[in-house]
């Protein structure tokens, strides 16, 4: 069993607040991943969960027991740091058997659980060879071995793929899911990478400035942002984000902006409120007769099966993502299509995800939010 719980957990450095309150449950079992931009304090969060450095408040609970404080060798965690650690003079086996030796077990011992990681990451064919002879990839599976040997509660990892190439990287986030799903332990995987965190995860916990922004699966992350920061930071290209206003025409709500008047499909009446309007580039669908939005083509990348079309309406600039050959050349004014369902409300000021609280809408907002993804949101529009 290893269920890591978090409990209102800070770090100070000097006047600077690295984290700020965080709580986090991560079930046994779980592959939960701490995402979020460079200096958001996730690397921080987990150095303070592998005992590297401690909080200035809060506790870290192990299966119901308190380690906050106790040194790292005496958590039950292993760590995989981004640069492999190994070290350069010993052979891949002794550096997979070094935590055992260092612990004084029978070297018959040594070797025969040496062997059994060394199969399940195959790496019996490289036991004889030095770190310098391996590649990158090699390397990260060395570091691992060497952390699975010790047969730990949880895995620790720190941006363990950043030194791969991209072909590499991939290749080792589809070991990484298989051996997470071999093993059935638990993984708490730090990145700033979102592929990373969207393919690998059961779980997200993205960072925002010390704090957690949102946790939920990469699903729930991904299709109900809980605010401008969640919805901007996940998507390549991220979430169009406009300034808005939410008004009624017979009976019927419409948000509009310049170059934008769509329909929200909510049957309600209103005055006219500010909101922020967020729409996914893969949602807008390019239709001559489109009454939704229409701009004009800023410039169109080639990304071989699809095309991002880079639009200009008045003063702001948005991108749709739509199946190539888009047949759209810059210069010219398109229309552009979306689904209400596909509609995102923001509060302009907070950034917070906004709910209807009128007639129920025709669209995600009208489901009910999950008990890991709770969206609480700034003041209805109704």
């Amino acid at each position: 069993m290893a269920r890591l719980q978090i409990e209102a957990v800070s770090k100070r450095f000097g006047a600077t607040d690295a984290v700020r309150d965080v709580d986090l449950d991560i079930a046994d079992g779980e592959f939960m991943v701490l995402l979020g931009p460079s200096g958001c304090g996730k690397s921080t969060l987990l150095r303070m969960i592998a005992g590297l450095e401690l909080p200035t408040s809060g506790r870290i609970l192990l299966d119901g027991r308190d380690i906050t404080e106790l040194a790292p060798q005496q958590r039950d965690l292993a760590m995989v740091f981004q640069s492999y650690a190994l070290y350069p003079h010993l052979t891949v086996e002794r550096n997979i058997g070094f935590p055992l030796k260092s612990r004084r077990l029978p070297r018959a011992r040594i070797a025969e659980r040496v062997a059994q990681v060394a199969a399940t990451l195959e790496l019996t064919p490289l036991l004889g060879r030095r770190p310098a002879a391996l590649s990158g990839g090699q390397r990260q599976r060395v570091a691992l071995a060497r952390a699975m040997v010790r047969d730990p509660g949880a895995f620790l990892m720190d941006e363990p793929l950043s030194n791969l190439d991209a072909k590499l990287r991939s290749a080792t986030r589809a070991e990484l899911i298989g051996l997470h799903r071999r093993l059935g332990t638990t993984f708490l995987y730090v990145t700033h990478d979102q592929v990373e965190a969207m393919t690998m995860a059961t779980r997200i916990a993205l960072l925002n400035d010390g704090h957690v922004e949102q946790v939920g699966t990469p699903t729930e992350l991904y299709d109900r942002p809980r605010s401008t920061f969640v919805a901007g930071f996940l998507g390549a290209p991220p979430m169009n984000l406009l300034p808005a206003t939410v008004s009624e025409r017979a009976g019927r709500l419409r948000v509009g902006a310049e170059g934008l008047d769509a329909a929200l499909g909510i049957a309600d009446t209103c005055g006219d409120t500010a909101v922020t309007v967020g729409i996914r580039p893969e949602r807008l669908r390019i239709d001559p007769t489109a009454g939704d939005l229409r701009g004009r083509v800023r410039m169109v990348e080639n990304l071989g099966s699809e095309e991002l079309v880079h639009l200009d309406l008045g003063m702001r600039q948005i991108c749709a993502r739509v199946p190539r050959p888009a047949g759209v050349v810059a210069g010219t004014e398109i229309g552009l299509s979306v689904d209400p369902a596909d509609i995102h409300l923001f509060h302009p000021e907070s950034g917070l995800r906004m709910k209807w609280h009128g007639a129920q809408p025709v669209r995600a907002d009208a489901e009910p939010d999950h008990a890991e993804a709770d969206v609480s949101v700034a003041p209805s529009l109704s």
